[in-house]
């Protein structure tokens, strides 16, 4: 049996419910703490690399996977005409031993939640639970909570080691990096809305278009709305924008024509982008931001996951894997190294992982394998003729293949696992 018997984890988000059940395989007591009072299934769309899908698989959840997401079929960037740059096949399509899926980030964090609480216990997960301070112990760690609402004080809890997996507002990041400032701002402001629209192309299919300062991004998310012949699109519109909005703003609903007007050229015949925007009921607003690299997660027997530890850009369908990624990271470690004390079991887990996710961070701020919209926008903003007059087949590939081993799903090393 582990060193570690029991733990906290400090959010209830993915990363931390997912956190929350590999630990309970290792034989943890875990206890899952989220700030809000009712948990319930907010957000838009995200995508699940075959890397991700793979460790929820081995939860045992591919069943509801399959009835929850929708199988991305291929990934299409074009430009702001609508001419291809780039298309290859996703998951099980390009030979992956795991499914890519598109699927609706609050349907997931329902689906998670449920099978947390299923497994582990009703009282594994405690709502209404805001941490407002904390302490390393000799043999342990103290965490105070409060109710965030009306200021009552919800009591100490301790555990053998605790996980802070609270985003990219983290309380406990904070605590360890007091003068870190707001996010970083790219520059660039998201807009989101999910609509009901006629299937284009496969009906599967993950398009990108446009370049840095300008782009949209469509993929369907709805198994059940395809069943019926239609289909149930998650977009992103997004726009250079000088100011980021204040942080009180962050994911408010806002009027379309705030950023329409700039995409309403862009009908491409198997995607009308304009018709898109103005059939979707609500749209939210998110400026793009990260936060640096950090030299250190770990803290005694404190440690960081998923935003809270590595935030990066939305580039590359990464965000949400990546968080998953570090659960199973910590997961492993503690099932491997059984004898270790606490502390040099969570600095194993950052070893794994902080090297790795810095490098994503860094390389997503140079657009991931998005550059090569960029590319074709500043060798040909007028559009092309001939592609491989402007970009060849090689270069493509290459900032394809590059990005996958950077981001860790490798097609050829993933399937050896």
């Amino acid at each position: 049996m582990s060193t570690i018997k029991t733990a906290m984890i400090v959010g209830g988000g993915i990363g931390g419910l997912v956190t929350a059940l590999k630990l309970h395989r290792t034989g943890i007591s875990v206890k899952v703490f989220e700030s809000v009072e009712t948990i319930k299934a907010l957000g838009v769309g995200i995508n699940l690399l075959p890397h991700s899908v793979r460790v929820l698989t081995d939860l045992g959840l591919a069943e509801e996977l399959e009835q929850t997401g929708l199988p991305t079929a291929e990934l299409m960037y074009v430009n702001k005409f609508g001419q291809k740059i780039w298309q290859e096949d996703r998951g099980i399509n390009a030979g992956y031993k795991w499914p890519q899926y598109s699927i609706h980030r609050g349907r997931l964090q329902m689906l998670l939640l449920k099978t947390v609480k299923d497994q582990l216990g009703e009282e594994a997960v405690l709502t209404g639970h805001h941490l407002t301070s904390f302490e390393n112990e000799k043999d342990g760690v103290a965490a105070h909570f409060e109710n965030k609402k009306t200021g009552e004080s919800l009591g100490t809890y301790r555990a053998d080691i605790m996980i802070a997996a609270d985003g990219i507002h983290s309380v406990v990041r904070k605590f360890f990096y007091p003068n870190e400032g707001l996010p970083k701002y790219s520059g660039r402001i998201l807009w989101r809305g999910i609509t009901e629209a006629t299937p284009y192309l496969t009906g599967r299919s993950m398009i990108m278009a446009g370049y840095q300062d300008q782009k949209f991004v469509a993929y369907p998310i709805c198994p059940d709305t395809a069943a019926q012949g239609s289909s149930l699109v998650n977009w992103i519109a997004e726009l250079n924008v000088e100011t980021m909005p204040d942080r009180a703003d962050w994911n408010k609903e806002i009027d379309k024509e705030k950023f329409a007007p700039a995409f309403k050229n862009w009908d491409f015949g198997w995607l009308n982008v304009p018709k898109i925007i103005e059939e979707a009921e609500a749209v939210y607003e998110f400026p793009m931001v990260d936060r640096d690299p950090l030299p250190q997660w770990t803290f005694g027997r404190i440690t960081l996951l998923g935003d809270a530890a590595h935030p990066m850009y939305p580039i590359g369908s990464n965000g949400a894997s990546q968080a998953i990624l570090d659960a199973d990271a910590l997961g492993q470690v503690i099932a491997e190294q059984q004898d270790q004390d606490a502390v040099t079991t969570l600095k194993a887990y950052e070893a794994l992982r902080r090297e790795a996710t810095a490098n994503i961070v860094l390389t997503n701020r140079q657009n991931g394998p998005e550059v090569v919209m960029q590319i074709v926008e500043d060798r040909a903003p007028n559009g092309f003729a001939n592609l491989d007059d402007i970009i060849s087949d090689t270069e493509l590939e290459e900032i394809a293949v590059r990005y996958k081993k950077i981001a860790g799903f490798d097609r050829e090393t993933l399937n050896a696992k």
